[in-house]
């Protein structure tokens, strides 16, 4: 019995996938900060279990969100289906949302719209 619980957790283990992990890391060529757009996957495609991980949060914070708009902005991207494993479309929503943000505007900047 106890070798036919190990074959079947052994087989179990074989047939999950592992989980993954989305990360990409953008500089802002006006600031010379860079966010790291970090993402725990869950082992589906489905948005599940999908969280920011820490790096992008403290990312985030260093371009001068507080922790509730760092945090929001991180949990709204990384469970987004539409960019789960989609490189591209993180960069781009990660541009878009820097350049929109209130956080930029009162830095001075142009109020740009991509694209």
């Amino acid at each position: 019995m106890k070798k036919f619980l190990a074959g079947a957790a052994v087989a179990l283990g074989l047939a999950t996938p592992a989980a993954a992990q989305s990360n990409y890391a953008y500089t802002f060529p006006e600031t010379g900060h860079v966010v790291y757009v970090s993402c725990f996957r869950g082992p589906w495609k489905e948005v599940i279990w999908d969280r920011p991980n820490a790096k992008f949060v403290d990312s985030l914070r260093e371009l001068g969100y507080d922790y509730p708009n760092a945090h929001a902005i991180a949990e709204r991207v990384c469970r987004d289906d539409a960019l789960v494993f989609n490189k591209e479309g993180l960069k781009q929503e990660m541009i878009r949302i820097y350049y929109e943000s209130q956080a930029y505007r009162e830095k001075g900047a142009p109020n740009y719209i991509l694209r």
